[in-house]
């Protein structure tokens, strides 16, 4: 009898010690997806963009999903389901909905207008104003990736519209589309363009490669798949900067690109017969649709700071190896900022202190927060929360942590304060934000109408300032 009892013990021990284990572990893990769904909380209203929509009735709680997203805790096991804890954390890359076994995940997009800060645009990225477009980063969604799909999505839109009018005449000088930005949604349409023969321009106020081409070198700023048009599906998971855009400029040549540099558009207008002109500087382009690729960050944020406005105060890091041996500081709590001073702290005899003026990084990369424990557990880089500048001098800075108010040694000033969106410049257009008036639909398409004959004045597009 003893024999049998010791057995069964034994047995028990085999079968409920690892059935133990795994409930123990579930259990914490739920306790961390709770603790991350209210963080998020703090932090978000939810997502603004695409985000994963997961339907619990089929999701079977593998935890699949959990493991592949690159941006963290996004997502976690509540209540033994996938669930979005972090909504302020995704920024759309898709590899949840890929990795779920049973097709539970899919990717969606926010309602139209969630954000009175972003653009109304309906499920084909038209905007309120007629066959005027938004795709990219403007309106309101990241990644290259998703810019990528967007610009050639537009384009498959305003080339579905023509051929819907078969006997449209075409006019000469008038394109069939003009694309303001030959960023990763504006070559991406500019490229659909020339698939699908539509008579297309794209003006680019800056250079090629928009924003990227202002990334710091070899900045990693691709992370999955993507498609191109006329270049099929690219399969490499891991991109550089540099890698793309001499990837764009192979494909570009050889399709003969129609692009022309150095030409900021001041205005758009739409004609009473729904053309639109589009004016910069020395030459007015007229088109039957417009699409907006041109990127949000506009002009950099300033802190208005005394002493602001010195040389050593700049606002994009491009090559952080030009900087050696240099007392650094590094203002902003976001990604760019992150890296930025990661990157610095790596040269040679940088001092490198991080001001941030909350008491804890919020809205950083999964692998950035990682990073800079790593750098400040081995004093690379100083990090100095709840603080703010209050005055740069030609050979320091003066910064106030909580009341505390301390003079340092400094040689440059990175501000990594956000931009100022060119949502003026859209208004000025005539586009909505927020959730479209439905009842006044009417009266605003006459508005548009009515205001389409007389060119709306407004502010260049002020160029982004590098270092």
């Amino acid at each position: 009898m003893t024999d049998k009892i010791i057995i069964y013990i034994f047995y028990g021990l085999i079968l409920f010690l690892p059935l133990g284990f795994y409930l123990r572990r579930q259990v914490s893990r739920e306790a961390r997806a709770q603790e991350a769904a209210a963080q998020g909380l703090l932090f978000s209203d939810g997502p603004l963009g695409q985000h994963p929509h997961i339907d619990v009735s089929h999701c079977i709680g593998c935890q699949g999903c959990t493991s592949v997203c690159p941006e963290g805790d996004v997502l976690g096991m509540v209540g033994g389901k996938a669930a979005v804890v972090k909504s302020h954390r995704c920024i759309g890359h898709g590899m949840c909905a890929d990795a779920c076994p049973v097709g539970a995940i899919t990717m969606i997009q926010s309602p139209p207008g969630f954000s009175a800060n972003l653009p109304y645009l309906t499920p084909e990225l038209e905007t309120s104003v007629p066959n005027l477009f938004i795709a990219g980063e403007l309106g309101g969604l990241a990644l290259i990736k998703n810019a990528v799909n967007q610009g050639r999505d537009c384009m498959d839109t305003i080339a579905r519209n023509l051929a819907s009018q078969p006997d449209r005449v075409r006019e000469p000088g008038v394109f069939d589309v003009l694309i303001v930005g030959a960023g990763p949604a504006g070559i991406s349409a500019s490229l659909r363009a020339i698939e699908r023969k539509l008579n297309y321009v794209t003006l680019e106020r800056d250079t090629v490669g928009g924003s990227v081409s202002k990334y710091p070198r070899q900045k990693l700023v691709m992370t999955s798949p993507v498609e191109f048009p006329l270049a099929g599906s690219f399969k490499k998971t891991q991109l550089s900067k540099e890698s793309l855009l001499a990837f764009w400029k192979t494909i570009c040549d050889r399709e003969d690109f129609q692009v022309q540099i150095g030409k900021p558009v001041e205005t758009i207008r739409r004609h009473a017969d729904g053309t639109f002109t589009v004016a910069t500087p020395e030459a007015q382009y007229r088109a039957n649709a417009v699409l907006l690729a041109m990127g949000r960050s506009g002009t950099p944020r300033k802190l208005g700071v005394k002493g602001e406005d010195l040389a050593k105060v700049m606002y994009r890091l491009i090559e952080a190896d030009h900087y050696i041996d240099k007392q650094i500081l590094i203002v902003g709590g976001g990604d760019s900022a992150v890296e930025a001073a990661l990157g610095l702290a790596m040269q040679k005899g940088n001092n490198v202190t991080l001001s941030y003026r909350k008491d804890a990084f919020a809205r950083i990369k999964e692998g950035n927060v990682r990073r800079i424990r790593e750098a400040m557990s081995s004093n690379k880089l100083r990090v100095i929360f709840n603080s703010i500048p209050l005055e740069f001098k030609e050979q320091s800075v003066i910064l106030d942590t909580a009341g505390d108010v301390q003079e340092m040694p400094n040689d440059y000033v990175w501000i990594f304060a956000g931009g100022i969106a060119p949502n003026d410049f859209l208004k000025a257009i005539g586009i909505h934000f927020g959730p479209r008036d439905l009842t006044a639909e009417a009266a605003a398409e006459t508005h548009i109408r009515e205001k389409s004959v007389i060119a709306v004045p407004v502010a260049p597009l002020v160029k982004t300032a590098a270092a």
